[in-house]
Order: structure tokens, then sequence, then C-alpha cells
């Protein structure tokens, strides 16, 4: 058993990693947050965009790139991105947002996995 952990842990590390990047990020108050002037909504919504995109393929990593298991990468992500919203809306100055999930958390994995799977599919041919 522990044999099987030990080579479990290793897949999973960089979706931790990246979990607990997004933690950190949502877990910054509003007032120190930067202002990233007239590019502010693009930068932060590019965040979650680009985030979730590689939280998606850290998951896919841990599920040995399973073609089969790209739909559980995803629903991993989007869960990840709603627990996500809802623990930022008890940091002061942050609300959650439902639109954060839906549109840019969900479209950023389902990019990534769109381009992994693209890719997997160029590389079998």
């Amino acid at each position: 058993m522990p044999q099987k952990i030990a080579s479990i842990v290793p897949r999973w590390f960089p979706a931790l990693i990246i979990m607990l990047a997004i933690f950190a990020f949502s877990s910054q108050p509003s007032y120190s947050l930067p202002s990233f002037s007239g590019w502010d909504s693009l930068v932060k919504k590019g965040g979650h965009f680009i985030g979730y995109g590689l939280l998606a393929l850290s998951y896919l990593h841990a599920l040995k790139y399973d073609r089969k298991r790209i739909w559980l990468a995803w629903l991993l992500s989007v869960f990840y991105a709603a627990t996500d919203e809802f623990h930022q809306s008890f940091v002061p100055g942050r609300n959650a947002s439902i639109f954060d999930v839906l549109i840019f958390d969900n479209l950023g994995a389902v990019f990534a996995l769109w381009i992994y799977s693209h890719y997997w599919s160029k590389q079998k041919k």
C-alpha cells in the first residue's frame, strides 16, 4: 500500500500546487490587490482563465492523461472553482461570483482540455 501512495502523490503534486496558488490569490483582501488601471478586468479575468486551464491540465496529468477522464478533469476544475468562490466570499472586500465560475474558470478549463485533446489526436495520427 505505501508503494501505491508513493506513486500517486507525485502525479497529484502539480494540481495541489496550483490549487494552493489559486487559494492564496483568492485569500487576498480587496485592498491589497494591485490595480492594472484600464487593464484590470482583463488581467484578473485572464488570470481566472489561465489558472483554471492549468488546473484542468494538472488534474488530467493526475488522471494519467486518460482521454476517457477528460470530463473528470473538467468537473474537478469547476468544482474547485465553485469552492474557491465560496471561500472568497469570506475574504474582506471580495465577493463570490457565479459568473467567474461559469464563464472564466469553466471556459479556461474547457479551452485547455480542448487544446490538449486536439494536440493529442494530432500526435496519434
